[in-house]
């Protein structure tokens, strides 16, 4: 038995995992409070990206475009910007930072955007909007390399790398959740709440779960704020949840301003939750409480319900980020599961390096192909043409067809879930995201016996 891990052979992509770099900036820029993204190029670069979040969010929100046009794609659009930056600020008073996001078009021709930067604090900031905070903050995200992971890792790197200062020295951590949903932060907070820690959360969408609310219409935003930003530098400690996706922001925090950091493992199951907790106490000091203990116990309760009965030896393909898909299969062999097939929808040098991609090599007891750069087809030419069988799948609804055309369970979880109801309410980490993960697996391979109207069933009862 052998875990092999490779590049996908072809050259051209069928049906992607991934979106684009500034996709990933832009979700990160809705994280912050008082924020609103200008994203410097073509109009789609902004209407797909919102279309995308907010179907998986259901919520509305800001996001702006410099509406690049065939004459900006040849003779520069930096006026583009001027225009923009002006327009936000005269549009919305509350407004004080304006990341510009940099997509392949204005990065193909060359837009200094970081000159354009100082042009405006040196004149339209201080002529037309003194006295105003305002930050404006170059995001470069060329699409035309890395992904939407690599793409909000970046902005999340830059906008720790613009606030963050020294002041004082602080009792506070500093969070940084990757690419989460509003449920994962809401179940962060509670962890963060029941060991009485205080944190920056960083950069947090829980309030993208918005009211509606009789008195006025409701523009959802995230809640970190700039001071939450600036006092990152003064945190006694960084945890990143996620290698991909804010881990470049835990280091250059260690780096230039000595706050320790520890990146990973995404709290997903119960020992990578256990670890976070033991990272937490290590931190902080502070002792894990009885309510998290029995938070634990019920959520290992739940899961041997249904672990050995139902799950056990279930073959599973998994795609989506790196941090969740490693996650999900580490949590899928807890539970007595055989991932067999692993997609990660970019190339990235660094996975060759990362330990918990090595500790499947070297542990898993079943074929198991990890694919990087990869894309739905290699999920779905593995059923078709080489007879692969597999009883579910996880991954976000960009698989859905898949699982309609060959018949096979999809479990909804990552970016985007748009054609299911309220799962973005739901969290995967911690103690009750692994609840939640074991029965919708379960009930996943449930819905799928009746609709077959399989009797004596895969599931091994009676």
């Amino acid at each position: 038995m052998s875990c092999e891990m490779k590049l996908k052979e072809r050259i051209g992509t069928i049906n992607p995992i991934f979106t684009c770099q500034p996709a990933g900036a832009q979700y990160a820029s809705i994280g912050l409070k008082d924020c609103i993204g200008l994203v410097h190029g073509g109009q789609g670069c902004v209407m797909f990206v919102r279309l995308l979040i907010s179907q998986h969010l259901k919520e509305s929100f800001e996001i702006a475009s410099s509406s690049v046009h065939e004459d900006g794609a040849v003779f520069g659009a930096l006026n583009r910007v001027e225009e923009g930056v002006d327009v936000l600020l005269m549009r919305y008073p509350h407004v004080k930072i304006i990341p510009i996001i940099t997509t392949c078009s204005t990065e193909v021709i060359g837009d200094d955007v970081d000159g354009v930067v100082t042009k405006l604090n040196n004149g339209l900031l201080k002529e037309k909007y003194p006295g105003r905070e305002v930050h404006l903050i170059p995001v470069h995200t060329p699409s035309f390399v890395g992904s939407m992971v690599s793409g909000y890792d970046v902005a999340v790197r830059d906008f720790v790398k613009y606030f963050s200062q020294k002041n004082k020295p602080s009792l506070k951590i500093n969070l940084i959740t990757g690419w989460v949903n509003p449920g994962d932060c809401k179940e962060l907070k509670h962890i963060l709440s029941e060991m009485d820690i205080e944190a920056n959360v960083l950069f947090e969408i829980e309030n993208f779960d918005s009211p509606l609310a009789p008195t006025k219409d409701v523009v959802s935003h995230g809640d970190t704020t700039i001071q939450d930003l600036i006092e990152t530098a003064d945190a006694q400690g960084t945890i990143a949840l996620n290698r991909y996706e804010g881990g470049a922001a835990a280091k250059y925090l260690e780096k230039r301003w000595d706050v320790p950091a520890i990146i990973g493992p995404t709290p997903i199951g119960i020992r990578n939750t256990d670890t976070f907790l033991a990272n937490l106490k290590a931190m902080t000091g502070k002792p894990i409480p009885a309510s998290l203990v029995k938070e634990r116990g019920i959520a290992i309760d739940a899961i041997t319900d249904l672990a050995h009965m139902f799950l056990a030896d279930k073959k599973v393909a998994i795609y989506g980020n790196p941090d969740l898909v490693i996650g999900l299969a580490e949590f899928c062999l807890d539970l007595g599961m055989k991932p067999k097939l692993l997609l990660i929808g970019d190339e990235n040098p660094g996975y060759a390096d990362d330990p918990r991609l090595k500790a499947l090599q070297e542990n898993v007891t079943h074929e198991m192909e990890i694919i990087t750069n990869a894309d739905l087809w290699e999920l779905e030419d593995r059923i078709k043409n080489k007879g692969q069988e597999f009883d579910l799948i996880l991954g976000h609804s960009k698989g859905r067809f898949v699982s309609i055309d060959y018949q096979i369970p999809l479990v909804r979880v990552g970016f985007p879930t748009y054609d299911r109801a309220g799962h973005y309410r739901h969290p995967v980490v911690g103690y009750n995201g692994a609840i939640w993960l074991a029965e919708a697996m379960a009930n996943a391979l449930f819905t799928d016996m009746e609709y077959k109207k399989s009797r004596e069933w895969i599931l091994n009862v009676w």
